[in-house]
């Protein structure tokens, strides 16, 4: 009986035709089964006349299956589902608010974005992943069509389809532009997908998973000189089936439908509930799935849709808005671009580093999962946010203290909770139970336990106050004297935690009247 580990990938290769167009003349299918459970896979052509299919078990135990195709093959068999290997939790999920992989481990997003690091050079790759294993990145996005953009000019190292690329020898940074949406020039068989690219793909997303880190799969976008955002309707039905069907089994995949979905023009509101529906039927695994937006957020109430991935709207307010749609949608929120680290000429890439850690922190403490990037201009024209490489920028290097203090709240997960009106207070997402009232949206002073006296006896016992760019010498606090409270205070740009003792009833916490500081 053959084996393999729960949430890795069992794959079948089969001989078949190759002649004529396999990818639209031919199909291949199986159904995995388990007691009461049944999970139909899809297949995919892979070239040289192999047809694969891959199967990621969900449970321990034994499968059997049966695999038919269009040319005449079945196969069946039994499959024995071993433990999962060490460090794999299974896909991510979302659980109401929070964010939890499939064995029920907490996962709080660090994420990042490097739109085509893949498709660069092997050197680069091989950068980028050395840079990614030194820092504390759990997600990262990126595109699997090239990108055409600002200071991304070059051609992708391979193409999604087979033919040709417009001559890219005239581009320059001063006439970018022009070539933006331009279809002229390029010969490409949309029918006829370059099994290479996906392959080379597949490589990466593995290389990801050995570092414990989610790959988040931007399915398309409108930063195109290639054609490939503005094909017909049927060669985009036909990509997004073909990349579910070999990307769906990799436990550590995410899929985005689009980057900034709104400026693809040649898209309906239609288009893109045809497309999520697609992908969410025929993922088996039904992986984490949203829209990333450039100035309208999706509507992410949608069925299809298991989480917000938000751009910030507002040239100044970004994490801020962690609770309203947190309130609204009653989904996981992750803040896939808040601004970009860096000094390029746009608004969107040139915030600080001190402000890039405060929109973590203000994410975090409010209840969602922020994104990072970075843009910093050098000799090399390799910018991280699209190439990948060597990390330049000092944000990056204090997410891991962001991400011990949050592993050590109960559940993983934060919410707001209304404690003072001068500063982020956030208490575990678990004391929101259905058993107990929702008290935060109260507002009261602090003069009685927790300054709450109109919420009830059930009061919070972890808190985590952050203080932002403002700048208080001390804290006082007020609780009952029967209750013991360890504090400690977290400077989250110089990196440091103070275990200050336990205190009891009134008490005062000193603070260096610097910006950035946290209470816990």
């Amino acid at each position: 009986m053959e084996t393999c580990r729960r949430w890795d990938i069992f794959e079948l290769r089969i001989p078949g035709p190759s002649e004529g167009n396999p990818f639209t003349d031919e199909s291949i299918n199986g159904v995995f089964s388990s007691g009461s459970e049944e999970i139909p896979v899809k297949g995919f052509y892979d070239g040289n006349g192999e047809y694969v299919v891959r199967f990621m078990p969900s449970s321990e135990g034994k499968y059997s299956y049966r695999i038919t195709a269009s040319f005449g093959e079945e196969h069946s068999g039994s499959l024995e589902v071993l433990p999962p290997a060490e460090g794999n939790h299974g896909p991510v999920r979302a659980d109401g608010r929070r964010l939890v992989y499939a064995d029920g481990t907490p996962y709080f997003s660090i994420g990042t974005t490097c739109y085509v690091w893949e498709l660069q050079s092997d050197e680069l790759i091989d950068e980028t992943i050395k840079s990614l294993e030194e820092s504390s990145f759990n997600k990262i996005r990126f595109c699997i069509f090239p990108k055409h953009y600002d200071y991304n000019l070059g051609e992708p190292c391979s193409y999604p389809y087979v033919g040709t690329p417009m001559d890219s020898s005239v581009l320059t940074r001063e006439n970018f532009g022009e070539y933006t949406g331009k279809t002229a020039g390029n010969d490409w068989d949309l029918t006829r997908f370059n099994t290479a690219h996906f392959r080379h793909i597949e490589d990466c997303i593995r290389s990801l998973g050995r570092l414990g880190i989610e790959a988040d799969l931007i399915l398309m976008h409108p930063y195109d000189r290639w054609g490939f955002s503005s094909m017909p309707h049927e060669a985009d039905l036909m990509y997004l089936s073909y990349a579910v069907a070999r990307f769906s089994a990799f436990h550590n995949v995410w899929f985005s439908l689009a980057n900034e979905y709104d400026l693809m023009r040649q898209k309906s509101a239609s288009d893109w509930e045809i497309f999520g529906e697609l992908v969410s039927k025929e993922d088996p695994y039904h992986h984490m799935l949203s829209v990333h937006n450039c100035i309208t957020p999706y509507d992410f109430s949608k069925d299809f849709i298991t989480h917000c991935s938000v751009q910030r709207t507002d040239l100044y307010m970004s994490s801020e808005t962690a609770t309203d749609y947190l309130d609204r949608y009653e989904k996981p929120v992750v803040f896939d671009e808040i601004a970009y680290e860096g000094d390029i000429q746009y608004g969107w890439g040139n915030i600080t580093a001190e402000e890039m850690v405060r929109r973590f922190w203000e994410a975090a403490v409010r209840g969602a999962h922020p994104g990072h990037g970075e843009t910093y201009l050098n000799n090399e024209n390799i910018l991280w946010w699209s190439h990948g490489g060597k990390l330049k920028g000092e944000s990056y290097k204090r997410f891991l203290l962001l991400k011990e203090v949050m592993a050590e709240v109960p559940g993983g997960t934060l919410r707001q909770y209304r404690r003072e009106w001068d500063e982020v207070c956030g208490v575990p997402e678990g004391f929101f139970s259905a058993e107990s009232p929702d008290t935060a949206s109260a507002d009261s002073s602090c003069e009685s336990r927790g300054g709450a006296s109109d919420r009830g006896s059930r009061m919070p016992s972890f808190y985590l106050l952050y203080y932002s760019f403002m700048r208080p010498s001390f804290r006082e606090f007020r609780f009952p004297e029967d209750e013991k409270w360890d504090v400690r205070v977290i400077d989250t740009w110089n990196m440091t935690i103070e275990d200050r003792g336990v205190f009891s009833g009134r008490f005062k916490v000193e603070l260096p009247a610097r910006q950035f500081m946290a209470i816990r």
